[in-house]
């Protein structure tokens, strides 16, 4: 199954082990059970301690295996074959039953153990999923260290008939005692939170405590994680208040145009973010999102105050603001009602869901070009909608999609409504020219028509451009003394990770050049 790279390289890492572990396969006789087989032998033949024990007997699915420590059976088990960018769960499930620590703070690994009650988790993923690893891993390490929490991961290709019995349209989904849990990417952090309350509530009233920072940053995107790489090293007390570190990166699949990274993937730019910023003295609260900016706040009104939705609040003496963007909604009838369901906006995670099937995709620009093309490899057929009189994606990208015999291109259409009875049966658009409503048969709709600033929260505190971005100078200060922005927030072109991480750090030695300037003792 695996080739002999892979195979030096997973020997290398399992030698991080150090108790032993039993992996029990539940196989029958096909073709899916025997390439499990054969990948479950490779990783027993990587290293004396594990041992591989093959069932054919058992209730669990088939193919699947569960991953132990010796006479216990409640560890993470696997569904299908986890190949893809699950192999990474594989080999830290592997890790962590063999004793190797895992990279979390104690206090949430305490919190995790702590949990009273029995927690069955079921992840559907597809192995182009970039999204779904973290989902997977972070259930993982549950059930590794609570024997009343088990999960399965289960690979939609091989287990098809749930997928449709299901109703599946997206991934990662998460099931939990057999009822909906989420969609899409959770971290460990927000995961715990759903079933957890008194820990938000617990995390409210830490932050609530917490002194005046010289420093805060709101969001913790490229330029968030460089406003506070800069701010921490001019040694000042620096907070992140982030509602998912990693930001919009999170959702990125390819990133190759990043100077002197060759080529990664979203996730890991972002865990890489976290890991810089951890190395300084910076207070990181995670899964916060900011409801209100309070200027001129304190005894002294000589501080800023960011309120929280979960309750808490607090206060800085200067603050840099980069909240980003997310995906634009076309507001339209069944856009929301069938959000997975047959509505998505990532084609790369949601992409093997609709194999063979017919999709649209509604945007015209380089994302949209690009999500109809890479979906074209998968799909049936793929109707690309542009609003305009013509695409607006570059040439290159254009000529690619004009050579592809299972696309067609319609432009100067507005999309009026997404139909469907329990899922999306099909698209409904405004010829712009003739003015005339078509529609067009489908199961599967792609949104990519760009991003909207998170800005909700500033309106009528810091002047936003007719766009919602917020209005900076060269400097990065917005219209507010001591509170500057940076990022895709802002008005700043050109909405790219580089630009947004220069703009960070720009943002953070503004903000310090604002406080040594300042009456205010820093």
């Amino acid at each position: 199954m695996l080739d002999d790279a892979t195979k030096a390289q997973l020997k290398s890492y399992l030698e991080r082990a150090t108790q032993p572990i039993e992996i029990v396969a539940s196989l029958d006789g096909s073709e899916a059970s025997g390439e499990v087989l054969s990948l479950l032998k490779d990783v027993a033949e990587s290293s004396p301690l594990v041992k591989l024990t093959e069932s054919r007997d058992d209730p669990h699915r088939k193919p699947s295996f569960s991953i132990n420590r010796p006479g216990e059976n409640h560890g993470p088990r696997f569904a299908g074959l986890p190949m893809g960018h699950e192999f990474t769960s594989l080999i830290l499930a592997l890790l962590q039953i063999g004793g190797y620590p895992p990279k979390v703070e104690q206090p949430v690994l305490e919190q995790i153990r702590a949990l009273d009650g029995d927690f069955d988790f079921e992840v559907y993923v597809s192995l182009t999923c970039h999204n779904c690893p973290d989902v997977v891993q972070a259930l993982n390490l549950m059930a590794v260290q609570n024997p009343r929490i088990k999960t399965t991961m289960i690979e939609g290709g091989t287990f098809q008939d749930e997928v449709k019995e299901r109703e599946i349209m997206g991934v990662p989904t998460v099931f939990l005692n057999g009822t909906m849990f989420g969609n899409g990417r959770m971290s460990l952090e927000e995961i715990l939170a759903k079933i957890d309350t008194s820990g938000v509530e617990r995390e409210a009233k830490i932050i609530d405590k917490k002194e005046a920072f010289d420093v805060l940053i709101v969001g913790g995107g490229p330029a968030g994680a460089a406003a506070a790489v800069y701010a921490a090293r001019k040694g000042i007390r620096t907070g992140v208040a982030s509602e998912r570190f990693g930001g919009q990166v999170l959702d990125t699949l390819g990133i190759e145009n990043f100077i002197s990274i060759k080529e990664t993937e979203g996730p890991k730019f972002a865990h890489a973010l976290e890991e810089h910023v951890r190395n300084y003295d910076v207070d990181i609260m995670n899964l916060q999102r900011a409801k209100a900016l309070v200027p001129n706040s304190g005894p002294d009104k000589n501080l800023i105050e960011v309120q929280l939705e979960s309750g808490a609040s607090l206060k800085s003496k200067s603050i840099v603001i980069s909240t980003g963007a997310r995906w634009r909604n076309i507001n339209v009838p069944g856009e929301h009602e069938f959000k997975n369901k047959g509505v998505a906006y990532c084609p790369h995670c949601d992409g093997p869901l609709f194999k063979g099937k017919r999709v649209a995709v509604i945007g015209g620009g380089n994302s949209g070009v690009e999500a109809a093309i890479d979906l074209a490899g998968i799909v049936g057929h793929v109707t690309l909608i542009e609003f305009d009189t013509a695409l607006r994606a570059d040439a290159v990208l254009q000529r690619k999609l004009n050579s592809l015999q299972n696309v067609t291109v319609i432009t100067n259409a507005q999309t009026t409504e997404i139909t469907g009875d329990q899922k999306v049966n099909g698209l409904v658009y405004k010829d712009r020219a003739g003015g005339e409503l078509k529609t067009v048969e489908l199961e599967g709709v792609f949104i990519q028509i760009g991003l909207v600033p998170n800005t909700d929260w500033l309106k009528g505190v810091v002047d936003l451009s007719k766009h919602g971005e917020i209005i900076v100078d060269a400097k990065g200060q917005t219209s507010v003394p001591g509170v500057f922005a940076a990022g895709d927030v802002t008005t700043v072109p050109f909405k790219q990770i580089i630009i947004a991480a220069g703009e960070g750090a720009k943002a953070a030695l503004s903000a310090f050049d604002y406080l040594i300037r300042s009456p205010i003792p820093a």
